[in-house]
């Protein structure tokens, strides 16, 4: 009568799952895992989408970002595309260019967000998971507004630098039932500090942490700022986004739950 060996399969399948493991915890593996990064969105050079078509969004990776186009008004919010490298243009003009003049990581495409008056962007994910993070900016338009001030908006620190002016985005986590998770606040500009070499203005992609929010199904995204009026926010309402990162230990419970799975089906 043939024995079936399981010790053979269960240390090949030990061996598997700590090189799963090993490889997901490990940074470059952790960037190959994005689950969103805009590369798969083409576009011409030099240029933008916004949603003009009609579509009321776009995909990339596992996730859905949500667009509203008005045409008769062409206005738009929510979210958009770019893949401009334009660093100069300034007033509205400059409102689909990230200030760094590309995507996080060298790359070609990132996203643009306007928190406009329909919606605060949303995007919603294939499948509730934690999410690791992701990567913001500003974009031209709301960084050079908030460094030398405009029509409607001031100069953050005001005329002599002492005003603790600061522009905060919260992003908030939605259960699959709809249910808050929790919120993440990251300051794309902060002039509160009495030391004044402490003041900024982000010009870089920055890293923003949403492990606190737990499991998610969707991210909204909303901005508040010290300048604003009896109309609302006079600092223009904008940011991007590039590179969403899953939580390096979600994608090894998946990885392994498949090959568990696997395991199973060879045993039987």
């Amino acid at each position: 009568m043939r024995h079936a060996r399981p010790e053979s399969h269960t240390a090949s399948t030990l061996v598997f799952a700590w090189t799963i493991c090993l490889a997901v915890l490990t940074p470059a593996a952790t960037t190959k895992a994005a689950i969103a990064t805009f590369e798969n969105l083409e576009l011409p050079e030099e240029s933008y989408w916004n949603g003009a078509d009609g579509s009321g969004g776009f995909a990339s990776g596992g996730v859905r970002f949500k667009n509203n186009y008005n045409t008769e008004w062409e206005f738009w919010d929510g979210f958009a595309y770019s893949n401009i490298t334009d660093t100069q243009t300034r007033d509205m003009d400059g409102q689909y260019n990230a200030i760094p003049g590309i995507g996080q990581g060298d790359s070609a495409t990132y996203g643009v967000a306007y928190v406009g008056w329909l919606e605060p962007p949303t995007m919603t994910l294939s499948t509730a998971q934690i999410l690791q993070g992701l990567y913001v900016t500003n974009n031209n338009y709301t960084y050079y507004t908030m460094l030398n001030g405009g029509p409607f908006s001031k100069a953050f620190g005001g005329p002599t630098g002492d005003d603790a002016d600061w522009l905060m985005l919260t992003v908030t986590g939605k259960g699959a039932t709809g249910d808050t998770t929790g919120k993440v606040d990251f300051y794309l500009a902060d002039f509160r500090s009495a030391d004044k070499s402490e003041d900024y203005i982000v010009d870089s992609w920055q890293f923003v942490d949403l492990t606190p929010l737990g499991e998610v199904k969707s991210l909204q995204f909303t901005l508040a700022s010290s300048d604003t009026g009896a109309f609302g926010m006079n600092t223009p309402a904008y940011f991007c986004v590039d590179t969403v990162v899953p939580e390096p230990a979600t994608v090894f419970l998946l990885g392994l739950g498949a090959l568990v799975a696997t395991y199973r089906g060879r045993r039987r």
